[in-house]
């Protein structure tokens, strides 16, 4: 019964496959379960205002968009404070409002978005198979990615942290009490390629699961001693069962989350990266920053573009 109010406080239920307020929604695309990480509702989002007689000269993914009416994003959904749905279906959080802000810049209505829910073993293919426009969704750029597809950014920089149960005092010491210990996260994502790559733990004690959400709900059901991945999405776990879990607070990584955009077309990157400039100039983005990430109480400032 612990375990089922725990994880219903988590919100992992499937998505509705409806449209929501703020955007038409689609299945998540490669298999992805659409867990939502949020019960309560998100309040009103950003008011942006759409621009008009936009024009991205040489971006074959605009002109696409601007055939369609309304870009396709990807994003995730089992994330608080940074992309999840809310009780009343509305897609919420940090990423999900630059994704937003994005499009109105681009001069296209974003209550009108159509989102699509990837998977992050899955982010590279979408992008490069035209199945989305761009990716909003805690995306670290790595140079191995930018082989594959291309970044705006970064729009925000995390680190590498543990979720733990609270009366676990064990791995306080961060990546080094790693050792022996059954860690789990999300498949083909950044952070469990880490815990490899260093042979932070044997591989045996390794668990991936497409979302986090299933991560917290092994750890919580005690079949795992810690969740890893960027401390801004642990913060938010953390925060919806505050009684059971806790984050360790010892960031062993920087992540430089971008916008993930085709690999060929630069003309679109240098657009968003534009829009990214401006919004870190005129506060936009920190008004985006305090009523999503900022809750939790940290403070943060946009990080500086690494134009390419």
């Amino acid at each position: 019964m612990r375990m089922r109010n725990l994880v219903a406080s988590l919100g992992v239920a499937a998505l509705a496959l409806t449209a929501v307020a703020c955007g038409k929604d689609e299945p998540a695309g490669g298999g992805g379960t659409g867990d939502s990480a949020a019960s309560d509702t998100c309040g009103d989002l950003h008011k942006f205002t759409t621009a008009s007689g936009v024009d991205v000269a040489g971006s074959a993914t605009f002109t696409k968009i601007k055939s369609r009416g309304t870009p396709v994003v990807g994003v995730k959904a089992d994330q608080p404070n940074l992309g999840y749905k809310d009780a009343d279906g509305k897609r919420c959080g940090f990423d999900i409002e630059v994704a937003r802000m994005v499009a109105a810049n681009l001069g296209f209505d974003p209550d009108k978005i159509e989102y699509k829910e990837i998977p992050s073993a899955n982010r590279e293919t979408a992008i490069a198979g035209g199945e989305i426009d761009y990716y909003v969704g805690t995306y670290s750029i790595t140079d191995k990615r930018k082989k594959l597809v291309s970044f705006a950014g970064p729009y925000f920089i995390a680190g590498q942290d543990l979720l733990v149960r609270k009366s676990d005092t064990s791995m306080d010491a961060g990546k080094t009490a790693l050792k022996g210990k059954k860690v789990c996260s999300a498949t083909g994502s950044t952070p469990i390629q880490r815990v490899k790559d260093e042979n932070l733990t044997e591989a045996s004690n390794i668990s991936e699961f497409k979302t986090y959400s299933e991560c917290v709900s092994q750890l919580l059901d005690k079949k795992v001693d810690a969740v890893t991945t960027d401390d801004a999405i642990l913060k938010g776990y953390a925060a919806t069962a505050p009684d059971e879990l806790r984050v360790v607070g010892k960031p062993f990584s920087e992540e430089k989350y971008g916008i993930g955009l085709p690999l060929a077309d630069k003309a679109l990157r240098d657009k968003v990266n534009s829009i990214l400039e401006t919004s870190a100039s005129d506060g936009t983005w920190k008004e985006l920053y305090d009523a999503t990430l900022g809750k939790s109480g940290s403070d943060s400032t946009p990080p500086p573009l690494e134009k390419y």
